[in-house]
C-alpha cells in the first residue's frame, strides 16, 4: 500500500497546494498548471498532460469536483466520481498535485497557486483561457495545445451507449 499512500500524497486541498507551488518557486522551479474534468482517462489526455509537463518541472491539476462537472456536463456525468478521478491523475509519474475545485472555473485556484504555466487544450484559444490574464500579468506564459485526433471523453461515451442497442 506504500504506493497508494505516494499516489494520495500528491492530492492537495487549496491551501496546502499553494503551500507546496511556494516550495517549489523558492527552489526555482517552473509549475504549469492546467485544468479539466478527466473522467475517462485517455491516450489524449495522458499525450496532453506529458506536453504540459514538458513545459515546466511540475504539473499542478485543478480538477472538477463532481458538483461541478455535472454542472457543466449534464447529469449523467460525471461517469467517474472525483476520489477516483484525483486517484487516477495522481498515479500518472508526470502529475505532481491534483487538487479538486467546486467551481466552474479554475480562476481561484489559479490565483491561489500562482502558476509559471497556464495550460489547456487546442479548443480554447489562449485569450479565452480561464486566468490567462492574472498569469500573462506576472510574466508567466499560457499555451492552448493540440488535442491527439480521435480521443475524447464525449467519443468513448458515445461509443459505449451504441454498442448498446
Amino acid at each position: 500500500m506504500k504506493i497508494f499512500e505516494n499516489i494520495a500524497q500528491k492530492i492537495h486541498t487549496r491551501a496546502s497546494a499553494a503551500e507546496v507551488v511556494k516550495q517549489w518557486h523558492e527552489a526555482g522551479e517552473t509549475v504549469v498548471f492546467t485544468n479539466g474534468c478527466f473522467d475517462l482517462l485517455h491516450f489524449g489526455h495522458l499525450h496532453y498532460l506529458a506536453d504540459a509537463r514538458d513545459l515546466g518541472q511540475r504539473l499542478v491539476i485543478g480538477l472538477n469536483s463532481s458538483a461541478s462537472v455535472s454542472r457543466l456536463k449534464g447529469p449523467h456525468r460525471p461517469i467517474n466520481d472525483e476520489t477516483s478521478r484525483a486517484h487516477m491523475l495522481a498515479a500518472l509519474e508526470m502529475v505532481d498535485a491534483v487538487v479538486v475545485f467546486d467551481e466552474n472555473t479554475p480562476l481561484e485556484l489559479i490565483r491561489a497557486v500562482e502558476p509559471d504555466v497556464l495550460v489547456k487544450g487546442g479548443d480554447w484559444a489562449v485569450e479565452q483561457i480561464v486566468g490567462s490574464d492574472l498569469v500573462l500579468a506576472r510574466g508567466g506564459r499560457v499555451f492552448s495545445l493540440p488535442f491527439v485526433p480521435g480521443y475524447s471523453t464525449t467519443n468513448i461515451e458515445q461509443k459505449i451507449l451504441h454498442s448498446r442497442q
